[in-house]
């Protein structure tokens, strides 16, 4: 029953400041991050950064894989002394690639949020002027949004102005 009046209670609170708002609108912070040209430069490079690493990361699973398939198929043939010289030969393949893709994952989630720390500054200070400018009310992030029309979203000028920044 409290859960009920609380939910009435915030239901009730969000319309009265609807109401009160003159001028809304929608905003899609990451999907604004994300579809900048800065972002998109960010990811070329990270790509060509990165790109070393991700081919050492494939070839050793293909070995991986490769090592599997062999041990497999020698299960029935092989000696048991060559079957555990193949198993640790996979375990040792195996445990390099999720060692080094693991150290991949956590350097591009370092990258990225570097990125992103850099530019949440600027985003900001983009978003503030939007605001000012439009004489904004209430902006709403896109994604608590149930609905909203397709005029409220400013995403794309806030895109539009962090492609003019720097």
């Amino acid at each position: 029953m409290k859960f009920k009046s609380l939910l009435v209670f915030v239901f009730t609170l969000s319309l009265s400041v609807m109401a009160h708002a003159e001028k809304v609108a929608v905003l899609g912070i990451q999907e604004a991050l994300l579809g900048s040209v800065a972002a998109e430069k960010f990811r070329e490079s990270l790509r060509s950064e990165l790109s070393g690493d991700e081919k050492q990361v494939l070839e050793l699973e293909k070995q991986a894989k490769a090592l599997q398939e062999k041990l497999k198929k020698n299960q029935d043939l092989a000696s048991a002394e060559e079957l555990q010289k193949m198993k640790l030969q996979f375990q040792k393949v195996f445990t390099q690639y999720q060692k080094m893709g693991q150290a991949l994952q956590q350097k591009r989630a370092a990258k990225e949020q570097g990125f992103v720390a850099d530019m949440r500054p600027v985003l900001d200070k983009v978003i503030r002027s939007l605001i000012e400018q439009e004489n904004y009310d209430l902006v709403v992030a896109k994604e608590a949004s149930v609905f909203a029309r397709k005029e409220l979203d400013i995403t794309p000028k806030v895109i539009e102005l962090l492609n003019q920044t720097k």
